[in-house]
């Protein structure tokens, strides 16, 4: 719910909006799924939606999905669905 709600909220900004992308390993192993990947120009912003204020755990999510994208990745950010709060992480 919180995702589509995100979703809308950014969409104009990007060139494409992925929803709920999996995550794999080299032993094609899911480790993970990004939330929300907003693209443009080449280069990827990072969306972690979560219910309520878990920012940890959100910050933990966003440095294995840089890890994985490495230098493509711009910026990362963190919504908080229960207050609606946008932060960059």
């Amino acid at each position: 719910m919180y995702v589509e709600e995100l979703s809308s909220i950014i969409e104009d900004e990007y060139d494409f909006v992925l929803r709920n992308i999996p995550i794999y390993s080299k032993r094609n192993r899911l480790v993970g799924e990004i939330d929300l990947m907003g693209i443009k120009d080449d280069k990827i912003d990072v969306y972690e939606v979560k219910c309520s204020h878990r920012i940890v755990k959100a910050q933990k999510q966003l440095k294995k999905i840089k890890k994985y994208y490495k230098d493509k990745v711009r910026n990362t950010f963190f919504f908080c669905g229960e207050s609606g709060a946008l932060l960059s992480v």
